[in-house]
């Protein structure tokens, strides 16, 4: 038994125009229907309801999955028609995600952003309801030049209206009990904070002139990647209803809501940004140059753009801010403490940028980290405490340096009376036994000797050590520091510390792990 689409040599023949327009006539009813309704409304923007835009989403949804299984597209009958049913599909799904973020509102318990989101969100809405009105009557014209029949029988006004009484029904679930809720708010707030920090773009984008937005669409925002941290978002949506909701935990500590709205919100922004910036790289983008072929352009780009960037991203980006400090309280509130020793940086030691990025990690997550060397105790957060520690690392680099002068078989033998040359000598004898790297090649030896009293060998390890101060070489030598503080802020400095730090052995320059992508911010 063969089936459509089975054998790849053949080729479905066409459908009789007749046939097909009777086919659209009946699929498409309903959506001309709704489409109609709007257009009777005398405020659009109030006739903006759950009921009328899912209808618009679902009716345009299944009627444009079959004008496509048709290939009307490329068809120069119906391609209108079947783009206006596209514009019904993308702005009924842009709007009823408006709709979910105003009628939430209440319930997101939203920290202040210094801008009226809600006036912002009526504003969008009331677009919306002005590009579906124009599309509606688009519409209706196109079906009545494809003769297909609108029905006489028009829904009165307020028919799909909604009525919703106040009020919440009572939470009187009994609180789960879950194991490791602290370890899911942790895992909550430090993912938050990742997200917030690899898509600092955002920012960028949600601050941008509307003369920049094209520019930005063609660089930087595109529908695929707001659908990428909207995932993201949503997943971390899922972390919270599967391993917080309705503990115990969650109800004790209401900031946890607090968050779970602001990660919803930003969810449902970007979920509003996918839909507009898909209809503006499928149906507007290609068409703004014009050219053979070119598509009627039904929306305008600049507003159409206008409510992408300057509402969803915008916005996504002043939530994801806002919320910052609050996981970063909530990581030091639940944070599991532990510690890791991890080997100090071969170059140079706690120099510029390895104390920069070990800061920038524990300043990322908020958390109070320690970090221990010996007996002395040192602030993580602060890249001049941590430098510091330089001068216990330099010390102990300089005993060690004595010690193994000391066993060099030269100073035994008898060594050179000249102490250039015996500190020649013995740098030789460290380097080829790999206890010591030179950074300069060829060494440059300084023109005059320290003035000291001694015998040779005290004399060649002065020489050596002025020239580790001068950083011309260093002492290859195995030394710990231990952190103590938040385990995941710890298992992020675990790996700064298996990167070298951001360094090579030398000091040059090396890419992190994507698990630290948010340091190169």
């Amino acid at each position: 038994m063969s089936t459509y689409g089975s054998d790849p040599s053949t080729s479905p023949s066409p459908i009789g125009e007749g046939e097909f327009g009777h086919l659209i006539g009946r699929r498409a009813r309903p959506l001309l229907r709704v489409a109609a309704y709007l257009l009777d409304q005398p405020v659009a923007v109030e006739a903006m309801t759950r009921p009328m835009v899912g209808r618009f989403l679902a009716e345009s949804t299944q009627l444009e999955e079959l004008l496509d299984h048709y290939s009307a597209r490329s068809n120069r009958r119906w391609h209108r028609f079947r783009s206006l049913t596209a514009a019904c599909k993308s702005f009924g799904e842009v709007g009823y995600e408006l709709l979910h973020i105003r009628d939430a509102l209440p319930t997101y318990r939203l920290l202040a952003i210094g801008q009226d989101f809600h006036q912002a969100t009526i504003g969008a809405l009331g677009y919306v309801a002005e590009v579906l009105s124009d599309v509606s009557v688009r519409l209706l014209a196109s079906a009545k030049e494809l003769s297909l029949p609108v029905s006489a029988n028009r829904l009165p006004v307020g028919a799909m209206g909604e009525q919703l009484p106040p009020g919440r029904l009572p939470q009187d679930r009994e609180a789960r009990a879950l194991e490791a809720v602290s370890e899911a708010v942790t895992r909550l707030a430090t993912t938050f904070l990742n997200l917030g920090a690899e898509n600092s773009w955002i920012q960028t984008a949600g601050a941008a002139s509307p003369d920049e937005h094209m520019d930005l669409m063609r660089d930087t925002v595109s529908e695929e990647l707001l659908r990428v941290v909207q995932h993201r978002f949503h997943n971390l949506q899922s972390i919270y209803d599967t391993y917080i909701a309705a503990t115990n935990t969650a109800r004790a500590d209401t900031d946890l809501r607090v968050i779970r709205g602001h990660i919803s919100v930003i969810f449902h922004l970007l979920k509003t940004g996918t839909a507009l910036a898909h209809y503006y790289e499928r149906h507007v983008a290609a068409q703004v140059s014009g050219g053979p072929g070119a598509d009627e352009i039904f929306v305008d780009p600049a507003r159409l753009l206008d409510a992408l960037l300057r509402y969803a991203v915008a916005y996504a980006g002043r939530f994801i801010l806002s919320a910052r400090e609050l996981c970063q309280t909530k990581l030091r509130q639940y944070a599991q403490v532990g510690c890791v020793s991890v080997p100090v940086p071969r170059y140079r030691g706690f120099h510029v940028r390895p104390s920069t990025l070990v800061a920038k990690i524990v300043l990322h997550y908020g958390s109070d980290v320690r970090m221990l060397l010996d007996d002395e105790e040192y602030d993580a957060s602060t890249p001049i405490e941590i430098f510091r520690a330089n001068e216990k690392i330099n010390a102990w680099k300089r005993r060690w340096l004595c010690a193994q002068v000391g066993r060099l078989p030269m100073f035994r033998d008898g060594a050179p009376t000249d102490i250039r040359l015996a500190a020649k000598d013995a740098l030789n004898h460290l380097a080829e036994a790999r206890l010591i790297v030179v950074y300069e090649n060829p060494l440059r030896w300084p023109d005059d000797l320290v003035t000291a009293e001694g015998t040779v060998m005290e004399r060649v390890i002065v020489e050596l050590t002025r020239l580790q101060a001068t950083g011309k070489i260093d002492i290859e030598a195995d030394m710990s520091i231990t952190f103590v503080g938040d385990r995941r802020v710890l298992a992020d400095l675990e790996q700064l510390a298996r990167n070298g730090y951001g360094e090579d052995n030398l000091g040059n320059n090396i890419a992190l792990p994507p698990a630290l992508a948010y340091l190169r911010r």
